[in-house]
């Protein structure tokens, strides 16, 4: 009774699914978007219907994508309309709510969101994750020490995660490098015309 109370808690607290008012036909993404999508909602509704080990074989990265571009582009929208197209749901992680200025705090919230997650058939969507994301930087003061192992504790638990993971942000020059280097996707957004 008392983790489906703190689901519950967690859920309205950190986390709130995207519901998609489209299809993945009626995307509003511009040609050359879609063609970097293609590779990614194809693999997604394959990997709804195989087991994390049989995709873990053929590629040692972790199943995540990361979407780029600036504010009303469609990146929160694919994501749901993706989430439609392989059934499952899409959680939108509210990052203002998760990241915390305690030490220790973000990787608590952190760790809810991913122990709640665990065995569920989900996406989880990290939007605006500049602000979680982030370089790594030199260890001048406790503050870049507990930053740095935020972003060390996040990398070890989307490893491990059995789920899909995407995370949307302004510019790939914020993403800390260890972190694109195991990312699969990539998919740069630019705003559609009026067209």
């Amino acid at each position: 009774m008392l983790q489906i109370n703190l689901y519950i808690k967690l859920n309205i607290k950190y986390m709130q699914v995207l519901t998609a008012k489209k299809e993945w036909s009626d995307s509003i993404v511009t040609p050359l978007v879609m063609e970097q999508l293609k590779p990614f909602a194809e693999a997604l509704k394959k990997h709804s219907s195989t087991t994390r080990e049989q995709d873990d074989k053929k590629d040692t990265r972790v199943f995540a994508a990361l979407f780029l571009g600036t504010k009303g582009c469609g990146r929160t929208t694919t994501a749901a309309a993706l989430g439609k197209l392989a059934r499952m749901e899409v959680y939108r992680i509210d990052l203002s709510q998760v990241v915390s200025k305690y030490i220790g705090e973000t990787e608590k919230n952190l760790a809810k969101i991913f122990d709640a997650s665990e065995n569920k058939n989900w996406i989880l969507f990290f939007d605006e994750a500049d602000a979680l994301f982030g370089k790594r930087t030199d260890v001048k003061d406790a503050h870049d020490k507990y930053a740095n192992q935020e972003i060390s504790y996040l990398l070890q638990r989307i490893e491990n995660f059995p789920g899909i993971v995407i995370l949307s942000a302004n510019s790939k020059t914020n993403i800390d490098h260890e972190f694109l280097r195991r990312v699969r996707y990539v998919v740069d957004f630019s705003l559609p015309n009026e067209k």
